[in-house]
């Protein structure tokens, strides 16, 4: 079953993060090639739109904007593609640093520009392929300790992760973990299928309906060969409810049908 809300990430074209619009000090703070603020904001802008069309989807994951916010989130109005944003540390949608009024008051700030606000964290499968995306990795930060704990991924149970907020130089593989940032990709958007390549080559990765196949044989031959309790009825009703669970994720993995005609 799906631990997270749930995104359609066949959808998306591209991904990135952590651009800080109007963020003076972000030049400094990450070793940034900019001069000033306003030559950052026009370069992050051109290069966006450089690889971005009208009709792309582009998955933000966070820390989209700081400074007066009315004017920095604005300065994204301009920006390609259709665009939703996974909330990062640094956003005044943030649950993880905002109280719910601010996120209420900003929102509206958001969606003016053209964005689509998402959960903290998010769920879906890529070509069959399960997959979580966050603003957070699964540890490491760009400070000594990890922050914001409580909102990160929980655990890293081999689930292929897509996030940014370290401002690293490298993306993955770092294990099951791919940094999208604007630090590690020359401060442009990347095209998902550079994604896909290293979802494939992951050691052991599976689809989510090849998952959902083991799991549920693997439960049908605990109920088969079991040793069977003292009591015959309670044995088989928690194999059956077993069963029904793993069912349901299989069928959930099953492409959807498609309509006739």
């Amino acid at each position: 079953m799906s631990e997270y809300p749930w995104f359609d990430f066949d959808q998306v074209d591209f991904v990135t993060s952590d651009q800080h619009f109007g963020h003076a000090r972000i030049s400094e703070l990450a070793e940034r090639p900019f001069a000033t603020v306003e030559e950052m904001n026009a370069e992050l802008a051109r290069r966006w739109n450089d690889v971005v069309g009208p009709d792309d989807v582009v998955l933000h994951l966070g820390d989209l904007a700081l400074g007066p916010i009315e004017e920095s989130v604005g300065l994204t109005a301009h920006l390609n593609g259709r665009r939703f944003l996974v909330p990062g540390n640094h956003d005044r949608v943030s649950p993880a640093t905002q109280s719910r009024r601010a996120i209420e008051r900003f929102t509206p700030v958001y969606e003016a520009a053209g964005w689509s606000i998402l959960p903290e964290v998010i769920e879906g499968t890529r070509h069959g392929y399960r997959i979580l995306a966050s603003h957070y990795p699964y540890s490491g930060d760009s400070h000594g300790t990890d922050r914001h704990t409580t909102h990160r991924p929980r655990s890293d149970g081999g689930v292929p992760l897509l996030h940014g907020h370290t401002h690293a130089r490298d993306h993955g593989p770092h294990g099951h973990e791919f940094h999208v940032g604007v630090d590690a990709h020359d401060f442009t958007p990347i095209r998902f299928t550079l994604v896909d390549e290293w979802i494939r080559s992951l050691p052991g990765i599976e689809t989510r309906l090849q998952a959902a196949t083991r799991e549920a044989r693997t439960v049908l031959a605990g109920v088969i060969d079991g040793e069977t309790p003292g009591s015959d009825a309670l044995f088989y009703m928690q194999g059956y409810n077993e069963l029904v669970i793993v069912l349901e994720e299989l069928l959930d993995a099953l492409p959807p049908e498609e309509p006739n005609g």
